[in-house]
């Protein structure tokens, strides 16, 4: 049973790491492809909000990623400031919703 129990320790420690480097790799790909880059830097301010600066925004929201997908598809403003950020209806709900959870893992 004690080694069981470390076993589920060991790989609870690990998996973080393993998920987080895998979402960035699929990830990036995704929001290059979509236009991101073109108005978010991963830390600082382009013509919309870092990345980073995003995830602290929302740093213990449970419904924040719902919300920034649908975000991210329909478009927004307002909230950033007067520069509206454009929707992006072609990206499908999953997607959007991989792209948000990526973007609140940004630190």
């Amino acid at each position: 049973m004690k080694k069981e129990w470390m076993a589920c320790v060991a790989a609870s420690l690990l998996l973080p790491g393993v998920v987080q480097a895998g979402t960035a790799a699929d990830m990036q790909p995704l929001a290059d492809k979509n236009g991101c880059f073109a108005c978010h830097g991963m830390q600082t301010k382009l013509v919309g909000p870092g990345f980073a600066e995003v995830a602290a925004r929302y740093k213990g929201d449970s419904e924040a990623a719902e919300r920034l997908g649908k975000k991210i598809r329909e478009g927004g403003k307002g909230v950033w400031g007067p520069v509206p950020m454009p929707a992006h209806g072609n990206l499908g709900e999953a997607d959007a919703r991989k792209l948000a959870e990526w973007v609140l893992s940004v630190g």
